[in-house]
């Protein structure tokens, strides 16, 4: 049984999303993949390509950028969502110079009162070195935050490190 908030965390390519996937489909319900990712270059493309082809007709995709609320809104108890990411969800929001502040608290009400168990990936931003551009700087700070309030809303918190889980919060069942 799925705790009712999943957060996963990782770095880039650490195997978070496939654990996730994995997470999820152990309920047994057929789940939601709720994709924050933009497609707007070839590497991204292929990415998005790989993760695709990892999934099978068990999941249904719906792609939503910037707004996960209403999805969220409209899901049952039954349909497990799995949203990937919270990185690429706050890049968007970052590029459409939105309030961080006023999104975050909009998605963390979103997943407070969504009926289904929720899944959500995110990456670790802070174990590398201080980036040199301020804008990079601003987006290791803000993910940070958004990770904080996303595990501390979560009832189970997991980092993926070369595809092992390590709990952090809550029982692995």
């Amino acid at each position: 049984m799925l705790p009712k908030g999943s957060f996963i965390l990782g770095g880039a390519a650490s195997g978070k999303s496939a654990w996730a996937e994995n997470h999820i489909l152990s309920s047994g319900l057929n789940p939601i993949y709720l994709a924050t990712g933009r497609v707007e270059d070839d590497e991204i493309k292929n990415r998005v390509k790989v993760h695709k082809d990892r999934r099978d007709a068990r999941w249904h995709t719906i792609e939503e950028p910037l707004d996960l609320g209403p999805v969220l809104e409209k899901l049952t108890p039954q349909t497990p969502v799995l949203i990937d990411c919270a990185t690429m969800w706050l890049s968007n929001q970052m590029m459409e110079e939105a309030d961080l502040a006023a999104a975050t608290t909009r998605l963390l009400t979103a997943l407070e009162s969504c009926a289904a168990p929720w899944v959500i990936v995110s990456n670790e931003v802070g174990h590398g070195i201080v980036p040199e551009n301020r804008l990079a700087r601003q987006f290791r700070e803000a993910q940070g935050r958004l990770n904080i309030a996303l595990a501390a809303q979560a009832d189970l918190a997991v980092m993926v490190v070369a595809g092992l889980p390590q709990v952090l919060k809550g029982p692995l069942e």
